[in-house]
């Protein structure tokens, strides 16, 4: 059942996720070994010393005091995974994020989301055919209601999305701070979904989106919908990324295709190629999810915040683990399972050694439960 956080608690998380290197995977591995974020932060500088960082300093409480108020300020709300309010579908992706803001009209995180996304220099039946799409999509069928069109708030076919949506719900995930327009031709959109839709954000209030950040904002985009509609977009295009991102977290992927030798539809073609849904209408969007009935919602975290969910593992055991999983690691990815296996100690000393090394700054998580040394060079 969903669980609202506590004052206190909210701050500890903020708290937490916003530390040096904490992740949202570590963030919930973290909950998981010490059964709350209090007791989490306190352990963190000795994990990270054991790693070999000796100068780990936590996110100071003062600054998750401001960066709460500054959001008050901007009349959004810090939303927690186990709260109700939380997207549902969101909820179930590998590295979801702990904590979301959120503005505008919550209830449609609810709804069934289905994501409309393309290219940024779309031609103009590209952004004619998507800001129908996204209003038929809203007016729902096939047995699915209620639809709410999930997108980026780029200019091109976002933004036409957006516009089509607005009537029945519209959800704009940003790259940066909620707070942050971009692209700023993009102000009155930003301003009429905050009204009339909602905008999410998963970085801190005031931080400038740069390009790094996209590809992070699109695993939300996928993460909060059913399938993911892309409309026109280059075979270098971010939209790809999503299209990738929903077929990771079990999502379907539909593609408008699109003439040949135009440079802004060869990977709407090639996603047809590989198997996307070839999408003429929203009847065919619609359709599929319909006859896909509801979808799995995959690992869900249940935490008790008064208890330590897993034991310590024991101090001789990690000490000895340290050195051997440090030599199998490498710089390219590898499954924790797969280190278990090839090593003599219990999965608990692995997974201690890991979440040091990762406090660290010295080991990378990628999706699939695999990790890797960083490579500084």
């Amino acid at each position: 059942m969903p669980i609202p956080l506590s004052v206190a608690e909210r701050l500890s998380w903020l708290q937490l996720i916003r530390s040096e290197n904490v992740g949202p995977m570590t963030f919930y591995r973290l909950l998981e070994q010490y059964g709350s974020a209090g007791d989490a932060l306190a352990a963190l500088p000795d994990l990270a010393r054991q790693g070999g960082r000796h100068n780990y300093r936590l996110f100071p409480s003062s600054s998750a005091d401001a960066e709460l108020e500054a959001l008050e300020k901007a009349g959004a709300l810090l939303i927690g995974y186990t709260e109700p309010e939380y997207p549902p579908l969101l909820r179930a992706i590998e590295g979801a994020p702990p904590l979301i803001s959120a503005k505008g009209a919550l209830h449609l995180l609810a709804q069934t989301t289905l994501a409309v996304v393309g290219a940024r220099n779309a031609s103009a039946n590209g952004l004619g055919f998507a800001r129908k799409l996204a209003a038929d999509l809203g007016r729902g069928g096939f047995g699915v209601q209620d639809a709410v069109v999930a997108s980026g708030l780029a200019r091109g076919i976002d933004a036409a999305a957006h516009q089509g949506a607005l009537e029945s719900g519209t959800i704009a995930v940003l790259a940066g701070g909620i707070d942050k327009v971009y692209p700023a031709e993009n102000v009155r959109l930003h301003d009429a979904i905050a009204e009339r839709g909602v905008l999410l954000a998963e970085m801190p209030v005031g931080t400038q989106p740069t390009g790094r950040l996209f590809p992070v904002r699109n695993r939300i985009i996928s993460g909060l919908s059913r399938g993911v509609v892309v409309v026109e977009a280059s075979p270098r295009s971010g939209s790809l990324i999503t299209a990738r991102s929903a077929l990771d977290q079990g999502r379907e992927v539909f593609a408008v295709p699109g003439a040949p030798g135009d440079p802004r539809t060869r990977g709407t073609n090639g996603l047809i190629r590989d198997g996307a849904v070839l999408t003429e209408s929203a009847a065919d969007v619609l359709r599929v999810i319909g006859e896909a009935g509801s979808l799995s919602m995959g690992r869900q975290y249940d935490f008790d915040f008064n208890t330590q969910n897993l034991p310590h593992p024991d101090h001789d055991d990690t000490s000895d683990a340290r050195p051997v999983i440090t030599e199998l690691l490498g710089f390219s990815p590898v499954a924790v399972d797969e280190l278990v296996r090839n090593c003599q100690f219990s999965f608990a000393a692995v997974s201690a050694v890991l979440l040091e090394l990762e406090l660290a700054g010295r080991l990378e998580r990628h999706p699939g439960n695999r990790v890797s040394l960083v490579n500084e060079h």
